[in-house]
């Protein structure tokens, strides 16, 4: 009986590790087109810090684009994407460089 309870008590343990093992850091680049003036940056970067699961944020710009490091297991590019359209910038993918 003992014997069963620890292999049942390893399989859930590993189960919640996979999890978390599949979890990875992505970044995406935004284009955010309709940041005009300079505080607009500012906005948008705080709008996407809020998001659960956001590593990282720099925005340049004069490219009006927005680089995110967030926990793929946390967030989405959706979610990101809403968060800078609730700010008042629509955004769109404009490319998803790397996970980790």
């Amino acid at each position: 009986m003992f014997k069963r309870f620890l292999t049942f008590g390893a399989a859930l343990f590993l189960l919640g590790l996979s999890g978390s093992a599949l979890a990875a850091a992505e970044t995406v680049t935004l284009s955010v087109p309709s940041m005009y003036c300079s505080a607009c940056p500012i906005t948008v970067k705080k709008a996407l810090q809020r998001v659960d699961g956001v590593e990282k944020v720099a925005i340049t710009f004069e490219s009006k684009e927005a680089v995110v490091t967030f926990d793929n297991a946390k967030t989405t590019v959706a979610k990101l994407r809403d968060a800078t359209a609730n700010a008042g910038f629509p955004s769109l993918l404009k490319e998803q460089a790397s996970r980790s």
